[in-house]
């Protein structure tokens, strides 16, 4: 088979296999599984799995090796909805299970789908890990700042202040900036889309699949039951393109027509009429900087209340992947001790034995 453009283990991997291609001609169809569909009606993750069931068939991987491993909560129903193979795992734990997959199988195109309650809470240490460690793993965190599936409970990215049925006076917590908590964990792949933004979605999840390494993807995902109208001025047809900015690498940092980013004093971006500073002097957008301060600096745009939110790819640099460098060491071990010997005869050599057992 030949390579195909699914999350291959990138560079370093002596005599093994990376995620093969196909020419089978998928269509959206064959992506989705017998199993009825069961969210609450208005869900953003109906949109959501339309996005990704419609991008599959342009990964050009064979179903066969594309797995889906999910943790606990609304989000996590994904694999039951796909026609892959897939594991519907424990709370949090779904990137742990899915570094072991990526790396003992570096032919599978690996993603992990999961919350802002699953990956950010229970699961916030394997998460920061698996970006850390930059395992072969595409995370898609869908953001819907509640626990939906326990019925709306404040969640780990929730705004101080929010009344729940576990914070009836008011959140005192100080929520989690996905984008920017994925930064500090040095991944190599950041980006944000919107869920009813399905053109962007996909764009988001093919620059996600492209890459090698892990990629974290935090989408912003309605709750209509128990968070109803979060990102809602990023919706709204009369507010939206004054708050998102769609970055493209590349291209000038704008919101709307008139506003772009500029270049702080102190290394800051802050926002500026573009009739006031000109068109040179907005920030062409870098997404391929190895220094994550910059990417950084865009994640903390969106504060205060989503006043200008950035969409798209923040960062797509390159860097070692380890499930790579693990099966290099491990080859490079084989190598040296064994000049590739077999098993049986590993065990033959050296110091042996016989026993012998009477009676």
């Amino acid at each position: 088979m030949s390579e195909g453009n699914g999350n291959g283990t990138g560079s370093g991997f002596k005599g093994l296999s990376l995620v093969p291609g196909t020419d089978t001609e998928y269509k959206m169809k064959d992506f989705k599984s017998d199993q009825d569909v069961r969210w609450c009606p208005g869900c953003g993750d109906y949109a959501i799995l339309a996005a990704f069931q419609g991008f599959l068939p342009e990964l050009g991987v064979p179903r066969e090796n594309i797995v889906i491993v999910s943790g606990i909560g609304c989000s996590s129903r994904f694999p039951y909805y796909l026609s892959t193979y897939g594991m519907h795992s424990i709370h949090g734990r779904a990137p742990a299970i899915a570094t072991g997959l990526a790396s003992s199988r570096p032919d599978l195109s690996v993603w992990v789908i999961t919350g802002d309650g699953d990956g950010l809470s229970i699961g916030g240490n394997h998460l920061i890990h698996a970006l850390r460690r930059n395992v072969n793993v595409n995370v898609l965190l869908f953001n819907n700042r509640i626990y939906g599936l326990t019925k709306g409970q404040y969640s780990p990215t929730s705004e101080s202040g929010m009344v729940t049925k576990s914070s009836p006076a008011g959140s005192l917590d100080t929520p989690f900036n996905p984008v920017s908590l994925a930064l500090g964990a040095e991944a190599g792949f950041v980006a944000r889309t919107v869920d009813s933004d399905r053109k962007h979605v996909t764009s988001v999840l093919r620059a996600a699949a492209d890459h090698q390494g892990a990629s974290f993807v935090e989408i912003y995902q309605n709750c209509p039951i128990f968070n109803d109208d979060a990102f809602g001025p990023l919706k709204d047809a009369s507010e939206r393109d004054m708050r998102l900015l769609r970055m493209e690498h590349g291209e000038p940092l704008r919101i709307g027509s008139d506003r772009g980013v500029v270049q702080g004093d102190y290394g800051e971006l802050q926002t500026a009429d573009v009739a006031d500073v000109g068109e040179d002097a907005l920030v062409r957008h870098d997404a391929h900087r190895q220094d994550p301060g910059y990417a950084f600096a865009l994640s903390r745009m969106d504060y205060p209340a989503f006043e200008h939110v950035p969409i798209g790819v923040f960062r797509d640099v390159d860097r070692p992947t380890y499930d790579g460098r693990m099966n290099d060491q491990l080859a490079d071990a084989r190598t040296e001790r064994s000049g590739h010997a077999e098993l049986e005869s590993l065990l033959a050599s050296g110091d042996t034995w016989t026993v012998n057992h009477s009676g």
